[in-house]
């Protein structure tokens, strides 16, 4: 398994203060709910910290030489261009041994029996290297599923976030509307008062 980004030894995200604050205003919830993966998406969001990478370069960079030669096999016996080498070389065969060799004695004349444990050998060996390629296949699909998530999951943060700054914004200009209305009653109140006060007077 590909270790996290920016980990510390132990394989998981380091926590600070700012993360822990995210996690508990964002989420509703403090750090020791929250998987490995939300914690790197928390502290990507708590950095300003890009989630994404190129699932590509990962997996070049840790990939072997035997899974480097799978994926050529597998790329290469998934081509037309085998297709037609393979065909060629069997119709190949079949003309020396029906043809060219029927009088000079041909190595494997009709039914082929020789060339029936080639073509299992080939296929013995092909299987296994496609079966690998596949794995990798598969390997890379979670890779990418995974990153889908967090890229997905720091969207959904960094919405929450935005919904709450405006939210703070709103309660921050509600709060001065408030305070302007009830400087300008009291100052009517005042005015008001004022105007009782000199009507009652003889």
């Amino acid at each position: 398994m590909i270790p996290p980004a920016n980990a510390d030894d132990g394989g998981k995200p380091p926590v600070d203060g700012a993360v822990t604050q995210q996690a508990r205003q964002l989420m509703e919830a403090g750090l020791e709910g929250l998987s490995e993966r939300e914690r790197r998406v928390i502290l990507h969001v708590a950095k300003r910290r890009y989630v994404s990478r190129d699932v590509n370069r990962v997996l070049v960079e840790h990939q072997t030489f035997g899974e480097r030669l799978a994926d050529r096999v597998a790329q290469l016996g998934g081509s037309w261009g085998f297709i037609l080498v393979f065909t060629g070389m069997l119709d190949a065969w079949v003309v020396v041994n029906t043809v060219v060799l029927a009088r000079a004695g041909a190595f494997d004349p009709y039914p082929y029996i020789f060339l029936n444990p080639i073509l299992l050998m080939v296929a013995a060996l092909q299987a296994p290297v496609i079966l690998m390629s596949q794995n990798r296949q598969a390997a890379r699909d979670r890779m990418a599923a995974g990153l889908d998530y967090e890229i997905n999951l720091k969207a959904k943060v960094e919405i929450m976030a935005s919904h709450d700054k405006l939210d703070h914004i709103r309660m921050a200009r509600l709060e001065g509307m408030l305070a302007d209305q009830s400087t300008r009653i009291e100052a009517f109140a005042k005015v008001v008062g004022a105007g009782a006060e000199k009507a009652t007077r003889p």
